[in-house]
């Protein structure tokens, strides 16, 4: 089953296309899957390429996986098989409608890394959340079941051709993202070691990092560069997951705007695989389909008027973004 999957999401790709890089990467998270579904294709239609379906608040801390469609979650909507299946269908469908495939994302890592990857793949999903030191730092969970679970879940995954997701961003969310960069680079060759352990290709790991420096930060636009560029280069088959402002944003929805589309210029500049769109409405409310759309549209337009920008800029001999570089 799982090798037919991987032969339908090659197949449809090769039929209908897909997306140019970066994937704009959009959430969806009412708590109910079948509204999720109407968010989902809206998405889609808008120009999104990959769907994530965020967990309901705390799932990484259950020991069991949920059963059946659900539709009560709190900030997020249950990862089940059930929903991962309707969720599936519904992206398939608007697939063929607007001419690209679109790509299904939902979150392994937690107490049920193993199951949801066994889930995923068995229902066809393209990219998982499957970070390697996730559980033991922000949930508190045992080191040695977390690092045997993240063994398994990737076996399943690099065989069902899905993209892993890592989560150094969470390093910049409770730390400064200035003096904690080097941890930043450090998980990611942590998380690329235990993914080339069991043999997932470099191309399906999208190793994770953040647009995340204080604005008031002088030059603060040049680190994020450099720190993005740095990452470019040391990966360069990766799909690097870039993620967007949330720590700094006030709820000045206009100032919000501006943080995300210098986000979206260092992610097309650098050459970033995998672009989760920050929404003008962070710190406020779960995102309106139309917050959404203002989103997807702001990235689409930039990424299309500096397509080739990173091809025809070079850095300065001893500038400002190469000394941040050599920091590490």
């Amino acid at each position: 089953m799982i090798r037919k999957n991987r032969q339908t999401r090659d197949n449809m790709i090769k039929n209908i296309g897909e997306g140019d890089k970066p994937y704009l990467y959009v959430i969806v998270a009412t708590g109910n899957i079948y509204e999720d579904v109407v968010q989902a294709q809206s998405a889609a239609k808008q120009g999104a390429d990959i769907i994530a379906v965020i967990r309901t608040t705390g799932q990484s801390l259950l020991d069991y996986v949920p059963y059946g469609a659900t539709t009560e979650g709190f900030g997020g909507t249950y990862a089940t098989q059930e929903n991962f299946r309707i969720m599936r269908r519904a992206l398939d469908e608007v697939s063929l409608e607007v001419g690209r495939y679109i790509r299904l994302c939902n979150y392994c890592s937690g107490l049920c890394m193993p199951e949801i990857a066994a889930m995923g793949a068995m229902e066809r999903l393209d990219v998982m959340l499957n970070d390697a030191l996730y559980g033991i730092l922000f949930r508190d969970i045992n080191m040695q079941r977390t690092l045997i679970d993240q063994f398994f879940s990737r076996v399943i995954n690099g065989f069902a051709g899905v993209i892993i997701n890592t989560g150094e961003d969470n390093y910049l969310t409770t730390a400064d993202a200035v003096e904690a960069a080097h941890t930043v680079l450090a998980s990611q060759f942590i998380n690329e070691q235990f993914a080339k352990m069991v043999g997932i290709p470099e191309e399906q790991m999208g190793l994770g990092h953040a647009f995340e420096m204080n604005p008031d930060l002088r030059d603060g636009f040049l680190f994020e560069l450099a720190q993005a560029q740095m990452a470019r280069q040391i990966f360069p088959k990766a799909p690097l997951k870039y993620m967007p402002p949330t720590k700094f944003m006030t709820g000045n929805i206009f100032k919000g705007h501006i943080q995300d589309a210098l986000f979206n210029v260092v992610s097309i500049w650098t050459h970033q695989g995998i672009q989760l769109l920050g929404m003008l409405t962070e710190a406020i409310h779960t995102p309106f389909i139309s917050d959404r759309a203002l989103s997807i549209e702001n990235a689409r337009y930039i990424f299309n008027n500096m397509k080739s920008i990173g091809d025809e800029i070079e850095f300065k001999r001893g500038g400002i973004i190469e000394k941040e570089q050599m920091k590490f």
